[in-house]
Formats: C-alpha cells, structure tokens, sequence
C-alpha cells in the first residue's frame, strides 16, 4: 500500500470566497482535530443502560436456558479432558454431550471477577473490564481488505500492522485488538507470531490473542511473558480471547483447547455465541436469548473448572440473516433487541458483557454502511457494554476491513466517548451567568461563557463536512470517503511507535524465529 500523501484540492483554503485567509483556515483545521489528538482513557459511563425486559421476562430466559442445558445439553467436542470435568463436577454426560444439573453453571461462575484489570505494556494504557466501563477495539477476523486505493483484495501483514498502527494512534480505541486482518501471505501456523509480535511492537495498548489452536494460545502466553514476566503474567490478565461457541450448542476442539491455556494461565476468555438467528439459533428473541445464555453459561462456567477465579466475559455476536436470500444483516431491530437482553443477563451473572461494534452489510462505506453501523454501535453503548470488539474498520459483514471505514468509525467512537460522559451539572456547566449576561433576545456567540468554552464545548470531527456548499466545492467536493482516506494516508505517514525495550525486542524476535524453524510451512 503506498503512503504517498496526496494534497486535498484547496487544503487550507478555507472561506475564501468570503475573503477568509489560510491563517483562519488552518487555525480551524487545529481546533477540529486533523490528526489523531491525545489517546483517551477506558470509558467510564455516566449513563443509564437501556433494559427491554422487566423482571419477570428475564426470569422466563433463565428457566429456559437452565431447561436446555438440563434436558437438550451442550456438546463438547472431541476433548476428553472437558469431558471428565464436566462428569467430576456433577454433570451427565452422554457421548460428548453434557447435561448440566440446574444451578451447577451458575454456582461456578461465583468465583470468576465481576471486574479485573486489562494490562497493557504501558500501564497508562491500562483497561479495566466490567462494571461501568467500556472498550473499544477494532474488527476481528477479516480475510480481505479494502485499501487506500479502492482495492478489494487478500489482507497481507503489512496491512495487519497498518491496522495496528491505526488503532494505538485513534485516541478513542482503548485496545489494539486482536486479529484486525487475516494476514495470507503468511502461513497459517506462524502468522500468530508475527500477529502477536505487531501488538506488541507498534502499539502499547492492550492486545488479544491467539485461539485458532491451543499450542498458538501457549506462544501467545510465552510472548506475553518475555514482555511482562512470568509472574506477572500468572497473578494478573495481560490478553483478552474471543471464544466462540460453535452455535448451535457446541464447543469444538479448537476453541475448548485455546480457553483452557487461556484459563490456565489466568487470562480472560470472551466465551461468545456466534449467532444468525435463523440459522444458528431460532428466528425470535426470546428463543435467541435462551440458546446465547445456556451456551455461555456452560462455555463460561468451565473456565471456572480450569482455574476458579480466572476472568470470563459473557459474550454475543448478534445478527439476523435475510429469509430471501440467507445472507445476514444488520442494524435491524432484533439483533439490538437480543444484545439488550444479553447484557442484562450478563450484569445479573456478575460478568463483564461483549457485543456490539460497528456492523455492516455493505461493501463499501456508504450510505447503508453508515447508517447500520450506527444503529449497531448506539446500542452497543447504550446497552452497557464492557468489551466492544469491530468497533472500527468492519465492512462487508465481516469479510473486510476496510481503511476508509475505520477512519469514519474511530471519529463516531470519539461521540460515543463524548455522549458516555453523561450531563454535565457543574456550575461551569449550569451556565447562569451566560444567561444572566446575553438576557432576552440577544445571542451567546460573543459572550463571556462562550468565549471560555467553545473549544471542548462540542465534539469536533475531523472528518464530517459542515461547512457552506461554496467551501465544499471550492476544496473539491469530497466525499467522506475521501477525506477518511486522506486521513488515514497522513496518519500512517507519520506513525511513530511506542518505546520497546531493545532486549524484550531482542527476546521476542528470537523466541519467533525459533518457533518458526520448528516446524514446516503450512497454508491450511
């Protein structure tokens, strides 16, 4: 991808039909941000959350899910050792499915956090998880991109660190995620490692880690303790790592072996049905809702087998799909609706809550891209979440992450920040003397109150176009798209990484280049 930046047409013109100068148009362009500003804390919600079921409804989910577990079961594949746990701890176990006395879930997740401290390598970066606070980390998992040149094509590495840098640059994304492209042009069993490495080097927030086998989760421990040390790594959470159930009711080999090193090892799992409603879980709401909880009871639950006391996120990724076509959707209502309900499950288990992000269907952003990414993201915030994973770069539902995407979206996680904090009941902010001094009829441009606070009164984009059409067309008519990948070029242009200690460098580097001559090349 080249970086080359290109100068917009009219940069800096500003009003210059109306005869304003450069001097106030670059003054303008500082004060609305034309570059990443200072990287912002965790949120702390000042909020409400937004409940659709009452006691009774919530009460009506927990029975059924307890029915299922009890009477349907969940299947624990290909893994004996789950197996013989769940049997040691009361279950019936029939072939690989498990059925679970009513309550056994429930009495095991007593002893996973309610909250616990997400370390970063820079403890200014530090994140708590649960309770009243919120994350932002950008999409997980696509094998494509879209690039700075309109390109749809396979993710390589280069573009996996581009998203890195991204990220640990945007000021509202509190974590640098986890697998932000699928990087193809390495091979499949050693591009964790260099995935893990590109956390760790070009960014200083918060990572997460492997879970395609559970001998890339153990690389994932052994890097993580070159760079906070072993003791460190085993008494405290340094990585978060997205669990998926294989829904309908299944855990697989894959994602059972990564949790339990994760759990092992004192490091959280984000235990998350996958969900189509319609057709991995059933077309309604309630019934949705049923299978997420049984399947996140029993996947959460077992970490508490592993190791009592290990952190756990309750998890959901919600979408509908298309009855026409089968394809999935989103920003509808239902999938809000089910996201809602979980996160009111979540907070009455105790465990910090995962869903939401920025979603869409559409392949490039658009109109529709827009739209369903803000329907998806407003309720994610809304709802409480603790953990937001896609929050950025998300396109094509999942398939893509896309440069231009990830720009507009890290701009709205800077509003939903801003909209996080709640109203402000200062004196400051009461504004009596403001009112006392412009009186009847006049205008608060000019006055004292104004003058003190224009520049933090209101978020300020730096991509939305709210100019007069006149400037538009005079520094060339551009489309948000455009000006989200003008950004995004000079962001990356002048990326600078964090400090890493030569010699934890030295280690890691050494540590992959071992491991990578260990075993031969493998694309599948």
């Amino acid at each position: 991808m080249s970086l080359t930046t290109e100068q917009p047409e009219g940069e800096g013109g500003g009003r210059r039909a109306r005869g304003e100068g450069r001097g106030a148009a670059a003054r303008r362009a500082s004060r609305s941000g034309g570059g990443p500003g200072p990287s912002l804390p965790y949120i702390t919600r000042k909020i409400r959350e937004y409940e659709v079921l009452d006691e009774e409804g919530l009460q009506l989910i927990e029975r059924n899910a307890d029915t299922v577990l009890e009477e349907v079961g969940i299947e624990f594949r290909d893994d004996a050792e789950a197996l013989a746990l769940w049997k040691e701890a009361g279950c019936e176990i029939k072939g690989e499915r498990v059925h679970f006395p009513k309550g056994l879930c429930r009495e095991l997740l007593k002893t996973a956090p309610k909250t616990f401290t997400w370390h970063a390598r820079n403890p200014a970066r530090n994140c708590e998880v649960g309770g009243k606070a919120t994350i932002f980390a950008p999409v997980y998992g696509p094998p494509f991109v879209r690039d700075l040149e309109g390109n749809r094509r396979y993710a390589t590495i280069e573009d996996f660190r581009n998203f890195v840098k991204l990220a640990y640059m945007a000021p509202s994304m509190h974590s640098s995620g986890g697998t932000v492209c699928e990087p193809v042009d390495v091979p499949v069993n050693k591009r964790h490692l260099d995935m893990i490495y590109s956390h760790i080097k070009y960014s200083d927030k918060p990572f997460m880690g492997s879970v395609t086998a559970p001998e890339r989760a153990e690389d994932t421990i052994a890097m993580a303790k070159l760079v906070f040390g072993e003791d460190f790594v085993e008494k405290n959470t340094v990585t978060l790592n997205l669990i998926n159930a294989n829904s309908p009711m299944v855990f697989d080999e894959t994602m059972v072996g990564a949790l339990k090193v994760y759990a092992r090892h004192n490091q959280a799992s984000v235990v998350s049905p996958f969900i189509l409603s319609g057709a991995m879980s059933p077309v309604t709401v309630a019934g949705t809702l049923t299978q997420i909880l049984a399947e996140v009871l029993a996947g959460a639950a077992f970490t508490q087998l592993i190791r009592a006391g290990s952190p756990v996120l309750f998890g959901t990724f919600a979408a509908s799909i298309s009855m026409q076509s089968g394809a999935p959707t989103f920003g509808t209502p239902e999938p809000s609706l089910v996201s809602y309900g979980a996160a009111q499950l979540a907070r009455r288990l105790g465990l910090p809550f995962r869903t939401g992000g920025s979603l869409c269907g559409s392949k490039v952003p658009d109109a529709q891209a827009a739209h369903e990414s803000a329907n998806t993201l407003n309720m994610t915030l809304l709802a409480g979440t603790n953990f937001v994973l896609h929050a950025a770069g998300w396109l094509e539902g999942g398939l893509v992450s896309s440069y231009e995407k990830f720009m507009i979206d890290q701009d709205q996680l800077g509003m939903m920040q801003k909209m996080a904090e709640g109203v402000d009941l200062s004196e400051n902010a009461q504004a009596l003397d403001a009112i006392r001094e412009v009186g009847p009829g006049s205008h608060f441009l000019g006055c004292a109150h104004t003058q003190a606070n224009f520049q933090s009164a209101f978020y300020r984009s730096p991509l939305a176009d709210n100019n007069s059409f006149e400037q538009w067309e005079i520094e060339g008519q551009k489309r948000i798209e455009q000006r989200a990948n003008a950004l995004c070029r000079s962001w990356l242009e002048h990326y600078e990484a964090p400090y890493l200690d030569p010699a934890i460098d030295e280690a890691l580097l050494e540590f992959i280049a071992k491991r990578k001559d260990s075993m031969p090349d493998a694309f599948t």
